[in-house]
């Protein structure tokens, strides 16, 4: 049976995480943003709020260095550049994930390495890095996506045992745990977006943390062009650029942080509250999560049978936009190395550079190799989440999910 608009269902607007419906902004971030503006210091390097945000972000996350940054693009691009790769050197990274986490690989002239997915969790595994591994590779950057935590124990033994550093990028995965640490703290570098649709927002912002002294100092100057402030005989030590982080952004993220614990707190709430009402329909799984794991919900997550349903996922979608619920399915629609500036390698003019110093087996996107991730974007519905639905919008997405699903159900043989 096709979906039907004429259900008789009565449609409500969801809390959006792009507006005031969906995120919580109000006296706490104005009262420092008018301290800010009164003080007349707007720059980090001489203002109070970026070094309290570093500070109190660093304790909440129980790393001994944290700094801020202009974007979570940038905080990559600052951890890359502390591990400090050689031209042609290769960073083994996923498929599945924004291009703002592959660009700043490029632009320090290495080489990403794309390793296959779990379908189920849609995060790289231990298995899948190690596959693409070879004597040039320099890093391991490993996404938590949606906020469901990657493996990161197994992670971290295969690349102590060959010596080769680990990122993490958090930018989904605010206060995400396993067995009771937070990730972030597994890898010697941890990096998070402050992003208009992120845990916590200013927008653009982002942070990278480290236990790693040498790690933080190159971060520190890397965000701020390489110059030692606070040295004795300050330079520009090394290429690099000027990532700050100013003042307003620092105020408002600093009592953004002060309300972090309790959005991922209702986050872990509103998708308990879905998975119990979406478990057990046909053709539909519900995210799948590590019992020693904490998933903190960027987005909710749905794993679609599509022969399960007439006109299959994108069916189903499209009967839940026809309900308000604005989903995504297939998330990025194609793996990261199928999108033109890695495709057709468009870099620096025409040189190419650095796809030119590649491994031929490094840049093999071959089909075949990653049958996870083909599967992974074949079959995620990604739905909509933020900490401001009540029961009430947790209800009406269960109940909407389980009318269309139901309407386009095909008849068991």
């Amino acid at each position: 049976m096709a979906a039907n608009t004429a259900d008789k269902i009565e449609l409500i607007q969801l809390p959006s995480d792009q507006d005031s419906t969906g995120r919580e902004l109000g006296d706490d971030e104005m009262v420092k943003l008018a301290t800010a503006i009164d003080s007349g210091t707007l720059t980090s390097t001489k203002g109070q709020f970026v070094k309290e945000l570093e500070t109190r972000f660093a304790s909440y996350l129980g790393a001994k260095h944290a700094y801020a940054c202009s974007s979570g693009t940038a905080a990559l691009h600052t951890a890359i550049a502390a591990i400090d790769p050689e031209p042609g050197d290769e960073i083994v990274t996923t498929s599945i994930t924004d291009m703002g986490a592959l660009t700043p690989i490029l632009y320090q002239a290495a080489i990403p390495v794309f390793a296959d997915v779990d379908p189920k969790t849609y995060n790289l595994t231990p298995e899948s890095i190690e596959a693409v591994l070879s004597p040039r590779t320099k890093a391991i950057m490993v996404t938590h996506l949606f906020g469901n935590p990657a493996r990161m124990n197994e992670i971290m033994e295969l690349a102590r045992t060959r010596n080769i550093p680990v990122i993490e990028d958090c930018a989904q995965a605010y206060g995400a745990e396993i067995n009771g640490k937070k990730v972030g703290t597994f890898g010697d570098i941890g990096c998070f977006s402050l992003q208009q649709g992120k845990h916590i927002t200013t927008g653009e912002g982002g942070i990278v943390a480290s236990d790693s002294a040498d790690y933080a100092r190159r971060m520190f100057l890397f965000i701020n062009k390489a110059w030692g402030y606070g040295d004795t005989n300050p330079d520009h030590y090394f290429l690099a650029l000027n990532y700050r982080m100013n003042e307003l952004t620092g105020a408002v993220a600093a009592a953004q942080l002060e309300k972090l614990e309790e959005f991922v707190r209702r986050r872990i709430a509103i998708a308990e509250q879905m998975t119990a009402g979406l478990s057990g329909i046909a053709g539909i799984k519900t995210p799948a999560v590590d019992s020693e794991c904490v998933h903190t919900y960027w987005k909710y997550c749905l794993q679609v049978d599509s022969a399960a349903f007439e006109g299959g996922l994108d069916a189903l979608a499209k009967g839940l936009r026809e309900r308000n619920i604005f989903c995504a399915p297939r998330y990025i629609q194609k793996p990261a190395f199928e999108c033109q500036v890695i495709r057709e390698q468009r870099t620096f003019g025409d040189s190419r550079f650095p796809f030119t110093l590649a491994r031929p087996e490094a840049v093999d996107y071959s089909r075949e190799k990653f049958t996870g991730t083909y599967d992974a974007l074949a079959t995620v519905l990604v739905l909509p989440l933020n900490e401001r639905y009540s029961s009430e919008h947790v209800r009406y997405v269960v109940e909407s999910i389980c009318n269309v699903a139901k309407n386009l159900q095909k008849a068991s043989s």
